[in-house]
């Protein structure tokens, strides 16, 4: 399956990308999806960061769900919805794969420009899917994209 970076999404398709982000950077907290070792979804909380054209995981050391990532890199994670029924801003879910960085300079520089305490596990999304959920108009409307493709658009009533 074909991924890309961040850069890479908001090279391909800027306004979608850019609604995606500001729906991660209304909030702190997200939800995170990753595979146990036993093939079952494990779902978590979890902070991300937008830096350097890359979406950026970070991890205490030794969880669960980083030692799922290092296991199978798969990885699912849905904006905070937020509080209410509002949905302020739609649902959006990324799907993609999670590579790991261990480069010293990478992780000290990530940590000082988020305040992240040390040792961390830090991952680097490479995206296979983006998702918008929302209501407009009366209609459900699912806009979608993956890697090397337009954005599609579904509208149900």
């Amino acid at each position: 399956m074909t991924s890309c970076t961040w850069a890479g999404f908001e090279a391909a398709e800027p306004d979608f990308a850019r609604t995606a982000r500001r729906r991660f950077e209304a909030y702190t907290h997200h939800v995170l999806a990753t595979l146990r070792k036993d093939g079952s979804p494990r779902v978590t909380g979890l902070e991300v960061t937008f830096r350097s054209g890359e979406l950026w995981l970070g991890m205490m050391p030794d969880s669960r769900k980083a030692h799922d990532l290092r296991r199978d890199p798969r990885f699912a994670l849905q904006a905070n919805p937020g509080s209410g029924t509002g949905m302020g801003g739609g649902d959006v879910r990324i799907s993609g794969r999670a590579v790991e960085v261990t480069d010293p300079e990478t992780v000290a520089r990530l940590a000082a420009e988020t305040g992240a305490p040390q040792p961390f596990h830090l991952f680097r999304a490479e995206l296979t899917e983006v998702v918008r959920t929302c209501v407009e108009d009366d209609l459900l409307v699912i806009r979608s994209w993956r890697p090397g493709g337009p954005v599609r658009t579904v509208s149900r009533t």
